[in-house]
C-alpha cells in the first residue's frame, strides 16, 4: 500500500466534526431540562432524579457498521449481544442497575432468521444483565436499506439508589483497566476500509465478530471513584469525560495486552498510532478511577490522576 495512511475522517467518520456538532446544539438540549435533570450533556448516561433521591439512567446507542460485517459472514446473534451490553456499560458508569432495554430494528426486507438471531442475542444478554427486554420497533423501510442491510439501536433505563457514593477524583488516583476483547462496537468503518478487497480467514472473521464485553459484575466487585467507557474516540475522548475539571489521565503504554486485531489494522492500513489511539479501545473497554488503597490484588494498572499541565487530558507514554 503507498501513500498516506488510512484514517477514521477517510473511512466517512469525522469524530471532530460531531464534537463540533454536539457543541452546537448543546445549548438546545439543555434548554429542555428541568430540574430534575443531572448531569447535563457529556455524561456516558443521562441522570433524571426521582422522588425520594433515586435517579433514572438513560442511554442510547448503536452498533454501528460492525453490522457490515456481522451481514458479510452470516452472523448475527453477536450484534444483539453488541447492543445491549454497549448500553449496559454506559449506565454502569453512573453505578446504575440495568431495569429495562429496547431495540429498534431497521432493515429494507423483514429476513426472519436474522431478527431470530438478534433477538436471541439481545435476550441472552438481557438476562445475563438481570435486566428485561421491554420492547421495540421493527421497520421495514424498502428504499431507504438495501436488500440485506439493517440497523440496530438500543435504549436502556437504570437505577441509581438513593445515597449512591459518588467519592471525589483526585491527583494520584490509580488507574485500573478493564481489558477488552477486540474492537467491541466501535471503529469498524476504518477497519471495514483497512479490509476492504482482502480475503478474510475465519480467524480474522471471529476477533471482528467478538461481542461487546459487559462490564457490570467486575464494577460491582471494585470500589471506584469515577469509570470512563472507551467507546467512539478512544481513550483519549472517553476518560476525560469522566474526570472533573484541571485533572487529566496519565496512561502507562505498554502496561496492559493489546489484543493482535489491532496490530493487524494498524500494519494493513498504515494507520498512525494517533489515529489508532483516537478511534479504537487498543484493548481496554472500561478504565476506573480508584483510590490507591482501593487497588484489588492483581488489578490492571494502567495509568493514573494528576493535575492538567497541557491541552491534552490524556497522556498516553
Amino acid at each position: 500500500m503507498s501513500g498516506e495512511g488510512l484514517s477514521y475522517a477517510a473511512a466517512g467518520v469525522d469524530i471532530e466534526a460531531y464534537e463540533r456538532a454536539l457543541e452546537r446544539v448543546k445549548p438546545l438540549i439543555a434548554a429542555t431540562h428541568g430540574r430534575e435533570v443531572a448531569g447535563g450533556v457529556g455524561p456516558f448516561a443521562g441522570l433524571y432524579k426521582l422522588p425520594g433521591g433515586a435517579h433514572l439512567a438513560a442511554s442510547a446507542d448503536g452498533v454501528g457498521t460492525k453490522i457490515k460485517v456481522a451481514i458479510a459472514a452470516g452472523r448475527h446473534r453477536g450484534i444483539g449481544v453488541d447492543i445491549v451490553n454497549h448500553c449496559v456499560n454506559d449506565i454502569a458508569t453512573a453505578r446504575a442497575r440495568p431495569l429495562f432495554f429496547l431495540d429498534y430494528f431497521a432493515t429494507g426486507k423483514l429476513d426472519p432468521d436474522v431478527f431470530a438471531q438478534l433477538i436471541e442475542g439481545m435476550s441472552d444478554a438481557c438476562r445475563e444483565a438481570g435486566c428485561a427486554l421491554l420492547g421495540g420497533e421493527t421497520a421495514e423501510m424498502p428504499g431507504v436499506y438495501a436488500l440485506g442491510d439493517y440497523d440496530l439501536a438500543g435504549f436502556i433505563v437504570g437505577l441509581v439508589e438513593p445515597g449512591a457514593r459518588r467519592p471525589r477524583v483526585a491527583a494520584g488516583d490509580v488507574l485500573v483497566g478493564l481489558a477488552s476483547n477486540g474492537l467491541h462496537t466501535n471503529g469498524y468503518s476504518l477497519a471495514r476500509k483497512v479490509f476492504e478487497g482482502k480475503t478474510l480467514n475465519k480467524a480474522l472473521v471471529d476477533a471482528l465478530l467478538m461481542p461487546h464485553t459487559s462490564y457490570l459484575d467486575e464494577l460491582a466487585r471494585i470500589r471506584w471513584k469515577a469509570a470512563g467507557h472507551v467507546t467512539g474516540g478512544g481513550i483519549p475522548g472517553n476518560l476525560p469525560r469522566c474526570l472533573p475539571d484541571r485533572l487529566a489521565a496519565r496512561m502507562r503504554k505498554g502496561a496492559w495486552d493489546v489484543p493482535p486485531i489491532f496490530a493487524t489494522i494498524q500494519k494493513l492500513g498504515r494507520v498512525s498510532d494517533d489515529e489508532m489511539w483516537g478511534t479504537f479501545n487498543m484493548g481496554l473497554g472500561m478504565i476506573l478511577v480508584v483510590d490507591p488503597k482501593d487497588v484489588p490484588e492483581g488489578a490492571l494498572i494502567v495509568g493514573e490522576v494528576v493535575k492538567q499541565t497541557r491541552p491534552d487530558r490524556v497522556e498516553i507514554s
